[in-house]
């Protein structure tokens, strides 16, 4: 019987360069090779090398756009196991401090394409705690009282779950070691939060920031009392 092989996900994983371009990808923004590049500490030339590899092992998916090519992580699946592999690393090589030593980083970041960090943790908890969702042998579900919340916010919950992913899922959050919301659900509220401009993203990073007049209404929103940093 033929046997997956993870030796190959493994060495094109595990290479540093290729690491660090798989990691800046986690902001969910499709980037270029000279600004993966950058990210890695490497040549651009280098860069396109270590990009085709990533893409022929389907961890990258690339499209073109005028001269530019936008390199992108493949799917949902890929991000999860960069994100499993960020909580490893740090379960073995940090005993006590765990997490980004960034405190932006640590406070509210963006895990692919939903909220993770402190902010993160805090909106699963309040979700949880206001019986919006819950988790069941072991997976999260909407509730029909979530369901009627969300709604409320404008979400077509029937069209979240059409979409080829769970709806709502759990993700283990590296730096917090909770978890946060993911799922199309968690994609939803970070995008959703981002075009209200209740959420700001940091230049050049995967850092969120609470918006310095209306940051408050995500919170008074989803019931949490975070009070992270509102600008950097």
């Amino acid at each position: 019987m033929h046997e997956p092989d993870i030796t190959l996900i493994a060495s094109l994983i595990g290479e540093p360069a290729r690491a660090r371009m798989l990691i800046a990808l986690m902001s969910g923004k499709a980037l270029t090779a000279t600004e993966l590049s950058l990210e890695a500490d490497i040549t651009a030339q280098t860069a396109s090398s270590h990009l085709a590899k990533l893409v022929e092992g389907s961890l990258l998916s690339v499209r073109k756009q005028g001269r530019h090519k936008y390199f992108q992580l493949k799917s949902q699946k890929v991000a999860g196991l960069i994100e499993q592999l960020l909580t490893l690393s740090s379960e073995i090589t940090l005993k006590t401090h765990t997490g980004p030593a960034d405190p932006y980083l640590r406070q509210a970041r963006v895990c692919y394409d939903h909220i993770a960090g402190e902010l993160g943790i805090q909106l699963y908890d309040a979700l949880a705690e206001a019986n919006y969702i819950e988790d069941k042998q072991a997976e999260t579900l909407l509730t029909p009282k979530g369901i009627a919340f969300f709604e409320q916010l404008g979400v077509c919950v029937q069209t979240l779950r059409k979409k080829k992913r769970p709806l709502c899922k759990s993700c283990l959050d590296w730096s917090e070691r909770r978890n946060h919301l993911a799922g199309s659900l968690g994609h939803w509220i970070l995008n959703d939060a981002l075009e209200r401009g209740w959420l700001q993203r940091v230049p050049d990073s995967r850092a969120l920031i609470l918006d310095k007049t209306r940051g408050n209404l995500f919170a008074k929103t989803y019931g949490i009392a975070f009070t992270g940093n509102t600008e950097k």
